[in-house]
């Protein structure tokens, strides 16, 4: 099994050493392709047109100086172009939650929405920040990773990816969650005025609010939450709403 781990976190994270240990315990054909530092936030952004630099730094392990998607595109249009494609996406472990808004923001789940785009399964992890990492994790993640490779018929229909959100202590049970709200820049901070000139920053962080049975109320309870995404966008319009546009154009 051909396994390619990417995050946003930049390839020097914690979190992705965890994941390729992780890999590397159910395959010898693992591939690190990853930023080569922090992208939070970079969605599913791509660089189109403009140059990117790949630069090996061993066997199998490559940093790209764009964004987390841009390293999926990288590896398929490059590094497996004239090759096998990987079996399965990993991406992360996210420094950090991934609920709410962060499921459009995230440049992890970026990196699992582009490996669908390739027909590939893939599973974006992230964990709470200041989690109590222990030398046992990474036996749990590939025991994790393995059941979901097992069962990937069951949950990679086309065009869908896989959220897991870990806690702070593992082992945890799993637990499907709502998708909850918890708004990201509720207040944007101005750190320079000159006359009609702002310099702004967006903060960091959110306000972890929670609802009963969402991401957050879970994780707080311990356990790993697994969504189900997909890309496509198309919700159908009820047929009364587009005869009305039909008759109100004519």
């Amino acid at each position: 099994m051909r396994i390619l781990i990417s995050n946003d976190d930049g390839i020097e994270a914690p979190g992705i050493a965890l994941a390729a240990e992780a890999a590397s315990r159910l395959s010898d054909d693992v591939w690190v392709v990853a930023p080569d530092g922090k992208r939070t936030a970079a969605g599913p952004s791509l660089t189109v047109a403009r140059p990117l630099t790949m630069r090996r730094l061993g066997e199998r392990r490559y940093s790209c100086s764009g964004t987390p998607a841009d390293c999926i595109v990288t590896s398929m249009g490059w590094l497996f172009h004239e090759d096998k494609k990987p079996d399965l996406v990993v991406a992360g472990v996210n420094d950090g939650r991934n609920v709410g808004e962060d499921l459009a923001y995230s440049g992890t789940l970026g990196v699992a929405r582009e490996a669908t785009f390739w027909g590939i399964p893939a599973i974006g992890f992230s964990r709470l920040k200041e989690a109590n990492v222990r030398e046992g994790d990474a036996t749990w993640l590939a025991k994790f990773i393995e059941r979901l490779w097992v069962t990937r018929n069951e949950w990679s229909l086309e065009g869908h990816w896989l959220s897991v959100n870990l806690p702070a202590d593992l082992p945890a049970s799993v637990s499907q969650p709502s998708i909850g709200r918890d708004k990201i820049a509720r207040k944007v901070e101005v750190v320079r005025e000159d006359g009609d000139e702002f310099e702004l920053v967006v903060p960091r962080g959110r306000e972890h609010t929670s609802r009963k049975g969402d991401e957050n109320s879970l994780i707080a309870e311990g356990f790993a939450t697994v969504n189900r995404l997909n890309w496509f966008g198309e919700t159908q319009l009820a047929g009364a709403f587009m005869e009305g546009l039909r008759s109100a154009t004519k």
